[in-house]
């Protein structure tokens, strides 16, 4: 398990260092995912010496949202004062992403074809 976890660790590391050092606009701990999964491509085995701990850290991972749920709870009075602006604004956003998901969808199904009907013929 401690292996494991500083595998992951190395991996964010890693990702971090070059993404500080090459001044990219992807987030360090994205590119520490990445050489992992390479990594798991090119040796699977460590990926299956790695999957319980792994499997464990998700089955946990609710944990790291309690911050959030404590931030709700100390700011009870803005969502009693602001309440309806703040619930148009996420639904409002919601939606939006949720059309904008769909029309990025649809312009790539327009653009490779996926929009056609098949030829049954």
């Amino acid at each position: 398990m401690i292996r494991t976890l500083a595998v992951l660790l190395v991996f964010q590391l890693a990702g971090e260092t070059v993404a500080r050092a090459a001044a990219l606009s992807i987030p360090g701990p994205v590119l520490g995912l990445a050489g992992l999964f390479v990594l798991f491509m090119i040796r699977p085995d460590i990926a299956d010496r790695m999957r319980e701990t792994c499997s464990g850290l998700l089955a946990h991972l609710s944990l790291l949202f309690v911050p959030a749920g404590v931030g709700v709870t100390a700011h009870l009075s803005t969502f009693g004062a602001d309440g309806p602006a703040l619930a148009a604004a996420l639904i409002g956003s919601t939606v939006l992403a949720i059309l904008a998901g769909v029309g990025a969808f649809l312009a790539l199904a327009r653009l490779t074809g996926a929009a056609e009907e098949p030829d049954d013929g």
